[in-house]
């Protein structure tokens, strides 16, 4: 790939993560479609490798953790009859998130299923990358029980939040989502701290990357078209938010709250890092 200039490569970062999608990136950095595409593949893969190493040993007391909804391709009631027929990642695309709840970390993420298998790899890798014990509150998916039992056995306090849903408000049963009337803590393990049974930072994260990625954009054909692309998408949002972005309550970015960097990144920091990453896998070539 020839090499963009410095501020370009800083511009179409930054366009990916506040919202821009790949033709939007394009059109305002006068890139072409092609670079975009191959620049969000590269630093996908070096914030991926990132988070992996310097997310780990992280000194957290309270952990919540959620899932949000996407698709890759088409959605699952249509996969059957795309022209890709037989890809197993096309459909539904579930992205379990994990934050610390003093932070604002988000500790750990993983891309794909809903079932039970996808529970304990993710409930495993949020084990891997905490240093103490831990209270985590998950929704009422039944999923995390017997992942959370494998993975951290007595060694965990545990509780789930149960939403409780009436009906969709009437004429917009399509778009809007039930009425939540109300949540019934649930302690499941050990003994978790009543006041602190609750998933509202990770869900409001959620939020967040539903507003700042244009793939998960709904009723839009900004949906992601490739697996790969999602996920690299989701890695850079998530370094971003790390590393880059200053939370507006914590006044410091999330890496430097939880004691991962003693640094205040730039975006021109992550593009280095990219850079440097880059630049050592053409040596070993």
């Amino acid at each position: 790939m020839n090499r963009l200039p410095f501020e370009k490569r800083r511009q179409i970062l930054h366009l990916l993560v506040e919202g821009a999608g790949i033709n939007a990136a394009a059109r305002l950095t006068g890139a072409s479609k092609m670079t975009v595409l191959r620049y969000l593949e590269l630093a996908g893969q070096v914030c991926m490798e990132h988070h992996d190493k310097a997310v780990r040993g992280v000194k957290s007391q309270r952990i919540q953790c959620d899932e949000i909804w996407s698709f890759v391709h088409a959605k699952q009631k249509n996969a059957p009859r795309s022209t890709r027929a037989g890809d197993p990642t096309i459909g539904d695309c579930w992205t379990w998130t994990a934050i610390d709840a003093d932070s604002k970390l988000l500790v750990s993420y993983m891309v794909g299923g809903r079932d039970a298998e996808y529970a304990t790899a993710f409930i495993q890798d949020v084990s891997e990358r905490v240093a103490t014990r831990i209270q985590l509150t998950s929704d009422g998916h039944a999923a995390y029980l017997r992942a959370v039992e494998n993975v951290f056995g007595v060694d965990i306090d545990y509780a789930q939040l149960v939403k409780i849903y009436g009906a969709a408000p009437e004429g917009e049963k399509r778009y809007s989502p039930a009425e939540c009337v109300g949540a019934k803590p649930t302690p499941v393990r050990g003994n978790p701290n009543p006041k602190h049974i609750s998933t509202s930072y990770v869900e409001r994260a959620n939020l967040s990357i539903r507003m700042g990625l244009r793939r998960y954009t709904r009723l839009t054909n900004a949906f992601s078209k490739k697996f790969s692309n999602h996920v690299h998408g989701l890695a850079i949002y998530f370094m971003y938010y790390n590393f880059v972005r200053i939370h507006q309550t914590l006044r410091t970015t999330p890496a430097q709250a939880a004691g991962v960097t003693d640094k205040l990144w730039e975006l021109e920091d992550l593009v280095r890092v990219v850079d440097e990453w880059e630049a050592q896998m053409n040596i070993k070539e």
